[in-house]
């Protein structure tokens, strides 16, 4: 994230002085440093206007103006908001304002009478720092937004996958690592025997079905072990004698730390005979 030369010469500089004859004086040793982008004004009260509407690399601010100075021109940067970054480097012939404007948001300052080496040393060194800053919240947005694309590709990837899981199966559900169940679609606990509480017909009354305990045992001993499952079959006999045959697969979650945080899976019915 370097910044070249030609990066710096080329940034946008903005004079703010009341006396012509110190605009001129900026504006001659700038241009003959080598700066292309240099314009200035006159009037302090444009400042705030014209940098929401160049956003300046570097404001040259003189301090002591008639009508506003260039304390007050700093808080109405402030107030704008146009970023976090106040670029301005202050130019004053009093000792005493210095560290008045350092605190009040100026990241430096150059002394009157101009000394030009130092002059040209300091804006060079803030425009150098202002680019980078500038650069580095480029690249933070540009990481913003990949991150959100990403997560938002993610997200419809999920969604995409879980509709034709449902679709694809009879039940799909979801459990926490406490087992507790967060998303249920379909008679999934009356399916795995997880919570065995009995049939419930539409009418309330309980049915009494015949489950291979040794089929149903497998699978809770498969859940209890965190262990993945795949077209595991198991059977039931109805109390009315027709038979049921169902057929699950499950996967345990963990996360990125390799914690266990729960199962989701899918089950279908397979076989109805009577």
């Amino acid at each position: 994230m370097l910044v070249s030369d030609s990066d710096i010469l080329s940034a946008s500089v903005l004079i703010v002085d009341d006396q012509e004859s110190n605009v001129i004086l900026l504006e001659q040793l700038l241009e003959n440093t080598g700066y292309t982008n240099v314009s200035s004004t006159m009037d302090p009260q444009e400042v705030c206007a014209l940098h929401r509407k160049n956003r300046y690399d570097l404001i040259l601010l003189d301090l002591q103006m008639p009508g506003m100075d260039g304390f007050e021109v700093m808080e109405g940067l402030k107030e704008s908001k146009t970023d976090d970054y106040l670029p301005v480097l202050v130019i004053t012939a009093q000792p005493g304002h210095k560290n008045r404007a350092l605190q009040s948001g100026a990241k430096d300052f150059i002394s009157k009478p101009f000394d030009l080496v130092e002059a040209k040393t300091r804006i060079h060194n803030m425009l150098e720092v202002r680019l980078l800053y500038k650069r580095l919240e480029e690249s933070n947005a540009r990481l913003e937004r990949t991150v959100m694309e990403r997560t938002a590709e993610l997200r419809e990837s999920e969604e995409r996958y879980r509709s034709l899981t449902e679709l694809a199966s009879d039940w799909y559900w979801e459990q926490d690592e406490h087992m507790n169940f967060t998303k249920v679609s379909g008679p999934v606990m009356e399916m795995l025997g997880i919570m065995d509480k009995g049939n419930q017909e539409s009418d309330g009354k309980k049915t009494h079905a015949k489950w291979n305990e040794d089929e149903r045992e497998k699978l809770r001993e498969a859940i209890t072990a965190r262990k993945p499952f795949l077209d595991f079959v198991f059977n039931r006999v109805n109390e009315d004698g027709s038979a049921q045959q169902f057929r699950v697969s499950g996967e345990p979650m963990f996360s990125k730390a390799s914690k266990f945080v729960g199962y989701r899976g899918i089950g279908i019915e397979m076989i109805t005979k009577v």
